[in-house]
């Protein structure tokens, strides 16, 4: 089965998205950690990973839109609903856990990772809810 424009599209997006994500958090790292950055260059390394992150979420709607494949198409609103349900889910239980001091804080941002977790979780449900060949190939 041959991917659709619109699917190597959004792998390419994704995959250059994802080397520009590593290659700033890595240098906001150096940066923070060897005392580097201070000031307004330390809010722009700080901010500098979230833009390919957020490009990613754009280019999965990007993705939704570009489909003609309706059944493809189906299967990524449902991974991404697992990914929304799962992540805000988690956050919304941790934040109540937090605000009674029952556990440690959790910076924001791993919200993301919960999301594109969750991602994988959708997959799953796909495969085991739809039993046959469910998966989206991104």
């Amino acid at each position: 089965m041959s991917k659709s424009t619109a699917l190597r599209r959004y792998n390419r997006t994704v995959i250059i998205l994802s080397l520009l994500y590593a290659l700033f958090l890595c240098g906001a790292v150096y940066g923070f950690n060897h005392k580097l950055l201070a000031g307004p260059a330390a809010y722009v390394a700080a901010v500098l990973p979230a833009p390919p992150i957020i490009g990613i979420f754009i280019a999965i709607g990007r993705y939704l839109i570009e489909e003609t494949d309706e059944y493809v198409r189906m299967l990524m609103v449902r991974q991404t609903l697992w990914a929304s349900g799962f992540a805000l889910s988690l956050a919304t239980i941790w934040g109540f856990l937090e605000s009674f001091d029952l556990v440690g804080h959790i910076d924001a941002y791993y919200v993301a990772v919960l999301w594109f977790g969750g991602l994988g979780l959708g997959a799953c449900m796909n495969k085991l809810m739809l039993r046959g060949d469910a998966e989206v190939e991104a």
